[in-house]
């Protein structure tokens, strides 16, 4: 019954947009302009993607997706997005809290190590190979750094999705990470997956076709859990030709907003010695472990 349900919903979403579309309309496609759409259902975006390259041709259209808390959700608060959040916070608010870490990136690569990551939704991959299998030109696009891609391609193996089969050209990506025009730090794009530390994601989108020699497609869909990246990418391709389809991505919405700090900061506490016996054993080349340093200004019991 909740997917009789879910499907109904995505057909009468889908056929509420395309008649907004349609009313605009001064070709037998209906014409183009920019839209911004919530969903807890990827299939919803897989529905649209499709529609709209039956409409406008599959070469004309780039599906992209965020990664976490779009496609992959961390099984605990601890590393999640919400956590790196809260701990940049921390750092600007309270840089003496006992709960703050020596270096959040360092942290969370070692999570990511340890940790298994759930999918978003059961037919998650599912909705992407039916974008897929369209020959829709379809990535993933993450704010995730460089350090991160071992852990990253680990847990996409291991939920059944890969960028690979349709990823813009050169397919395999670049050996080497590589600092986009007008970026502050390196990215690195392979099979299908653009790793960018963060950056500004529509800079990033625009970077990487530019590199890649590739025409703006004539239509971006872009699913992810954050507002300020759909906004980002409707900034950058503004006057490009190419129009944004921003679908903010709502299914992990209530966990975000039940993150506990106090239970995360006792995870990472009962987590940590584990994780530096298995360094003590292993050797650091996996993730590192800084050590906790003094703050200028705070008590050494802080």
């Amino acid at each position: 019954m909740h997917s009789l349900n879910r499907s109904r919903a995505r057909l009468a979403l889908t056929l509420l947009l395309l008649g907004i579309l349609a009313g605009c309309a001064t070709a037998p496609a209906p014409a183009l302009q920019n839209m911004r759409v919530a969903t807890d259902d990827l299939g919803m975006v897989a529905d649209w993607a499709i529609s709209m390259g039956k409409d406008h041709g599959e070469e004309n259209v780039l599906v992209v997706f965020d990664i976490d808390n779009t496609l992959l959700a961390m099984e605990q608060g601890l590393g999640s997005d919400q956590w790196y959040y809260w701990q940049k916070d921390l750092a600007a608010e309270d840089p003496c809290s006992p709960q703050l870490v020596s270096n959040r990136f360092a942290v969370q690569g070692a999570i990511f190590h340890a940790s298994a990551m759930r999918a978003t939704q059961p037919d998650a991959a599912k909705q992407v190979r039916r974008i897929q299998d369209r020959g829709i030109t379809t990535i993933a696009l993450t704010s995730r750094g460089s350090d991160y891609r071992l852990q990253t391609f680990r847990e996409l193996r291991r939920q059944d999705i890969s960028f690979w089969p349709t990823a813009i050209p050169p397919r395999r990506g670049w050996p080497d990470a590589f600092i986009p025009e007008g970026a502050e730090r390196p990215a690195l794009y392979e099979d299908g997956v653009f790793l960018t530390a963060g950056q500004h994601k529509g800079q990033m989108m625009k970077a990487l076709l530019d590199k890649a020699e590739q025409p703006y497609p004539t239509i971006i869909i872009l699913a992810d859990d954050k507002a300020d990246n759909l906004a980002a990418m409707m900034e950058t391709f503004t006057g490009t030709g190419t129009w944004v389809h921003a679908w903010r991505y709502t299914a992990e919405d209530a966990n975000v907003a039940s993150f506990d700090g106090d239970k995360a900061a006792a995870q990472w506490d009962a987590l940590r010695p584990a994780l530096e016996s298995v360094n003590r054993i292993l050797g650091p080349d996996n993730y590192e472990l800084p050590e906790k340093e003094p703050v200028p200004g705070c008590s050494p019991n802080q």
